[in-house]
């Protein structure tokens, strides 16, 4: 299916912005046409890199009547209030992750866009990647049986080594589970379905960090969230699944994520990546089996949630990296936290699946 482009302008011209700018000029569904910064020479050096017709003002985009969707790429504690912005200027809006620091402001924009009659979305966008729709696809042909269990670790320490301005990773909106649990958790949530109950158990194992990269090189940054979590999942179709996200840990021998069923268990690639590999162990067989992917997108896709939601707006089916799906990730994080902090069961009422893609899409589109 082909439909026409929708218009896109871009809020927020830092480190992940290049992607997003490369890959919708292959995107068949959106048309890039402005980016805005708060410092405009970023934007200006952006929309030069890659010929992007317009740099300009947050304030020119959102009133630009031809632009439909926002992809709002600010640092998580500016995700509510540049979203709640677009909305009211009457467009859709696709948050990079975490679709909000609370959540409140995510129900805030829920209600808004439903108001107003727009789309929200966010990211992460990697479960639309060939190999997590790969396994879902091995899932739903019954190639492990009932899924019973998932184990599920994302352990590093930290970045403030790398990242030039790492300080937010360690402020209200950071730490492991809300930088890195996006992509972890929606992926479980694509290949399983919704969870409804959370307990879990978090500390701060460096009340200070020290950053060692460039240009901040010996600045010091006190750590306010929560750095190594470590909790339980009941999904709503009886899976029992274990999630454990740190900054704290220098190096492990643990996976990505194992899915294990009645009948065989499910090796799933880096939910952070969109390709392989994906690994499958039936009972009887002495090695993991590398299976090929099912799906295309297995390369560096970031903007297939955009473009996803192109295609919703201009059929008015429902998008697969939608608010929804965003919403119920927040709730699952907050949920974590919660539970360490109340020591009990945290129930949850959100709840959302995304569809799967289809099989043999052509590159660039998202609907058969």
């Amino acid at each position: 299916m082909s439909i026409k482009k929708v218009k896109v302008g871009v809020v927020g011209c830092g480190n992940i912005s290049g992607i997003y700018f490369k890959n919708g000029k292959w995107l068949d569904s959106i048309d890039i046409v402005a980016c805005a910064d708060l410092v405009p020479d970023r934007a200006r050096a952006k929309a030069a890199e890659y010929d992007i017709p317009r740099a300009c003002t947050v304030q020119e985009l959102l009133a630009d009547p031809e632009t439909d969707i926002v992809i709002n790429l600010t640092i998580p504690i500016a995700h509510a209030e540049v979203a709640l912005a677009a909305i009211e200027a009457g467009k859709c809006v696709y948050n990079e992750k975490p679709l909000a620091i609370t959540r409140a402001d995510g129900q805030r924009m829920l209600a808004l866009a439903k108001a107003k009659g727009v789309l929200v979305g966010g990211a992460p966008d990697t479960f639309l990647g060939g190999g997590l729709q790969t396994c879902r696809k091995l899932i739903a042909d019954g190639a492990i049986g009932e899924p019973i269990g998932v184990s599920a670790f994302m352990l590093c320490h930290g970045h403030e080594s790398w990242h030039p301005d790492p300080e937010f990773y360690y402020k209200v909106g950071g730490g492991p589970m809300f930088d890195m649990g996006p992509y972890y958790i929606t992926a479980l949530v694509s290949l399983i379905g919704p969870i409804r109950r959370i307990t879990g158990s978090a500390r701060v194992t460096f009340p200070e960090r020290t950053i060692t990269s460039q240009p901040k090189n010996g600045t010091k940054i006190k750590v306010d969230v929560p750095t190594h979590v470590a909790g339980i999942m009941d999904f709503a179709n009886g899976a029992i699944g274990t999630l454990v996200t740190s900054f704290d840990v220098w190096s492990h021998r643990m996976p990505n994520i194992e899915i294990y069923g009645s009948e065989g268990s499910l090796g799933v690639p880096d939910p952070n990546g969109f390709g392989g590999p994906v690994l499958l162990r039936r009972p009887g067989e002495k090695e993991w089996t590398e299976m090929p992917l099912s799906h295309g997108y297995a390369e560096n896709s970031r903007g297939l949630g955009v473009a996803d939601m192109a295609y919703a707006l201009r059929t008015g089916r429902p998008a697969r990296a939608s608010g929804e799906l965003a919403y119920h990730v927040l709730d699952v994080m907050h949920a974590f936290h919660d539970a360490s902090l109340s020591g009990s069961h945290i129930e949850l009422t959100s709840g959302y699946r995304p569809a799967p893609l289809p099989v043999g899409l052509e590159h660039g589109k998202l609907d058969e």
